[in-house]
């Protein structure tokens, strides 16, 4: 039974330390969490690129997902 409970531990640590990489290198954006049957599945994240006055550029335009490690 511990090592079943390590395991889903070990997953919570995988799934949030993607998540903390994607917040953490986005400058302006979104970073949504997909679960399906109590389950993180994946991982989506859609940077939003603004333009500042002059037309300078102040984050670059990005889209990524990727699947939450099993």
């Amino acid at each position: 039974m511990q090592q079943s409970a390590q395991r889903a531990k070990n997953k919570d640590v995988q799934w949030l330390a993607l998540v903390r990489q994607q917040v953490e290198s986005l400058q302006c954006g979104v970073v949504q969490i997909v679960v399906h049957d109590a389950r993180v599945t994946r991982i989506e994240r859609t940077e939003k690129l603004r333009l500042e006055p002059g037309g300078k550029i102040a984050a670059a335009s990005t889209e990524s997902s990727g699947d939450a490690e099993e």
